[in-house]
């Protein structure tokens, strides 16, 4: 494919599903204007003994500085050039260019290549027929015995065991922790306190298990297996010295569930108000979660009724900011990393296109008086005027994030519209 207007040949080719390799070539006339522009700007810009500022004769800048100056025009009309070829072919490229096989020899033409890659312009030529299940669970008294207990935990107080008495799983222990594998006595900076709730998870079992042997204020030293990888537990594990002191421990008083209680969580005037309310929002999140299921069926069977490909940009990008990368990170690990995660990011990709796509084939984006609304609502939901609600939306960037979501709602209105959902 090529393209010429009066100063710039663009020819264009497919080097991948996404890929786009440009062959841009810069008549000779233009270069020649842009090296004497280049000229005139470091004429304002230089002095010499001798000669006036911007007053040095054009022979002697080029004389003196005729390479800096070439290349300095060189590298505008690669940049100014790029832009106008992308613009031409109306391309939208989802990657920095690679510019190479820059070729110029002064009087000829300036030509160069540029390799990137484009958003994809997917096609769906199959939206709906598909059978697709809603499953969404009961909630089950269990479910409501279990937000209360929760409840009863965060309200719960913390008493000092009875004096003589060693700490149960569920009782909070404050301990101080020093490796002695390589040390014949206690030291101190080595030691490290922490406070950790028995039977949580938070502390390995075989510290865990030497800890419930000590009471407050006592100590002692103790041979333990621990796995070699603290971040893997099922890891082999090793033998290692530790001193463990404990400092102190506490039990949780948990409150009765009665009325008081209720009450003195929300405003709940007896304790079935509280479970009905907790039996509310169970079922709203179970149905939410249903709705998730059929979205993502839903996706499943459009990608695979509509193959395609994700361009490797976007999955690259996608993952940096999965995974933001330090410094100091080792290049290999991340790499391992990135490997182990991009099938999530090409999933998550492919959902992203879809709905793009067929919001923009059946007009389905959110409208401003849609976006108003919803800033409307939740405005009125905080007591707040909304001219002050969408400032502050605007301010953390939340607007945008209102209007995805109600676009994406619309899609999958229209979606489930052409397909089969069972309860």
């Amino acid at each position: 494919m090529a393209n010429q207007t009066a100063e710039l040949q663009v020819s264009m080719e497919k080097s991948g599903a996404w890929a786009r390799r440009l062959t841009i070539t810069v008549p000779a006339a233009r270069v020649d204007r842009e090296k004497k522009a280049a000229v005139q700007r470091y004429a304002r810009q230089v002095r010499l003994p001798g000669f006036r500022k911007g007053k040095v004769p054009v022979q002697l800048m080029e004389k003196r500085w005729g390479p800096a100056i070439e290349q300095e025009a060189i590298e505008k009309l690669i940049g100014d050039a790029y832009r106008e070829a992308i613009e031409q072919e109306g391309l939208e490229p989802i990657s920095q260019g690679s510019i190479d096989h820059v070729h110029y020899h002064a009087g000829e033409d300036l030509t160069f290549h540029v390799d990137l890659e484009v958003r994809p312009e997917i096609e769906l030529e199959r939206l709906g027929g598909f059978q697709i299940r809603r499953d969404q669970q009961p909630v089950t008294e269990e479910q409501i015995d279990q937000v209360i207990q929760r409840l009863q935990d965060e309200n719960a107080v913390w008493n000092p065991l009875p004096e003589g008495e060693i700490p149960l799983v569920g009782d909070m222990v404050t301990v101080e922790i020093t490796p002695k594998d390589d040390a014949t006595s206690v030291e101190a900076n080595q030691t490290r306190s922490y406070e950790i709730v028995l039977g949580e998870g938070q502390a390995v079992p075989a510290i865990e298990e030497v800890i419930r042997t000590l009471k407050p204020g006592e100590e002692n030293t103790f041979e333990v297996e621990l796995p070699e990888d603290a971040s893997q537990p099922d890891s082999p594990t090793k033998p290692h010295t530790v001193h463990i002191r404990m400092l102190a421990a506490k039990r949780a008083e948990r409150p009765e569930v009665d009325d008081a209680f209720a009450a003195s969580v929300g405003d709940f005037d007896s304790v079935e108000t509280l479970r009905a309310r907790i039996r509310q929002d169970l079922e709203a999140e179970a149905a939410r979660e249903a709705e998730r299921n059929v979205r993502s069926q839903l996706i499943g069977q459009i990608v695979e009724a509509n193959p395609f490909e994700v361009p490797n940009a976007m999955i690259q990008r996608y993952l940096e900011q999965m995974l933001p990368v330090r410094d100091n990170a080792d290049a290999e690990r991340v790499a391992e990393m990135h490997q182990q995660l991009r099938p999530v990011a090409e999933k998550a990709l492919r959902r992203m296109l879809v709905i793009d796509r067929v919001a923009t084939m059946e007009a389905l984006r959110a409208t401003p008086e849609e976006v108003d609304e919803r800033v409307a609502s939740l405005a009125e939901r905080m007591g707040r005027p909304a001219a002050e609600v969408r400032r502050q939306l605007q301010q953390n960037g939340r607007i945008v994030e209102i209007e995805e979501e109600i676009t994406e709602n619309k899609v999958f209105a229209y979606l489930e519209s052409l397909s089969t959902i069972e309860d």
